[in-house]
């Protein structure tokens, strides 16, 4: 169980390193300066909804970080705060039933929106951007929402299969 927890932990690493190199070239170029797709914080989500609200918090705490250490630079902390908070906003439905698939992609478009949203309310908050809300709800936050739930798509089955694997082989007193 631990090594296949580390696997899916090694994954989010390897995503992040794909997020910020390959996925770039991949954006078209008159996209590049609104395309800013999360794919490690839709993975964070799907730990927080399969797995455990308090391990999403955690990880989008963690992964949060090294968004704002490694990508965005201008203060640190948003992307820690947006990600561990959304991470532990998207587990709670799921504490005492399993979701089914349209459910958990109304939870992730969720997530995606609560994110950008709240990384957009603190860049506004310190004066770091100056566009109106509905301005980067068009520009930024309903594109990065669409990739992201494409993304999120593409992966439930093999990811749900995998932190269902994990959560049914602990006992119940320890998923809380």
């Amino acid at each position: 169980m631990r090594k296949r927890k580390t696997i899916l932990i090694l994954l989010l690493f390897v995503l992040f390193i794909v997020e910020g190199t390959i996925v770039p070239w991949l954006i078209p170029y008159s996209w590049q300066t609104r395309l800013f797709p999360h794919l490690v914080f839709v993975v964070i989500m799907y730990f927080s909804i399969f797995e455990n609200r308090h391990t999403g918090l955690v990880l989008g705490l963690i992964f949060g970080v090294l968004h704002d250490v490694v990508f965005y630079g201008a203060i640190i902390g948003p992307y820690s705060f947006a990600m561990g908070f959304t991470g532990y906003l998207v587990g709670l439905p799921s504490r005492s039933r399993p979701i089914p698939l349209p459910m958990v992609l109304i939870l992730i478009i969720f997530g995606s929106l609560l994110l950008d949203s709240t990384i957009f309310g603190i860049y506004s908050l310190f004066e770091l951007t100056h566009q109106a809300y509905s301005w980067a709800l068009v520009n930024h936050i309903i594109p990065n929402m669409f990739v992201q739930f494409v993304f999120a798509l593409a992966i439930y089955v093999p990811l749900r299969r995998q932190l269902e694997i994990l959560t049914k082989r602990r006992s119940p007193e320890q998923k809380s």
